[in-house]
């Protein structure tokens, strides 16, 4: 199964793949690579995902995350 990087962000959240590699390595690199090249005003984000197809890794990476219970409490 590859690693693919994308770039999520703008009004909607919109997923735009930017590469796919074969190896942790590889992807981490890649993603390092995209992630320097981001305006950090732009309200962009880099995100590596390992996946068994590309349809799989954009279902993933569209779900709302929810919060973990363990971490909510006075630190907020």
């Amino acid at each position: 199964m590859p690693y693919y990087i994308y770039k999520i962000g703008g009004p909607f959240n919109l997923l735009d793949k930017q590469g796919e590699a074969a190896t942790f390595k590889e992807a981490k690199a890649l993603a390092n690579e995209f992630r320097r090249g981001l305006d950090p005003a732009g309200g962009h984000v880099v995100k590596m995902i390992f996946a068994e197809n590309e349809l799989a890794a954009e279902d993933v990476l569209s779900q709302p995350r929810e919060l973990d219970p363990s971490l909510a409490g006075d630190d907020y």
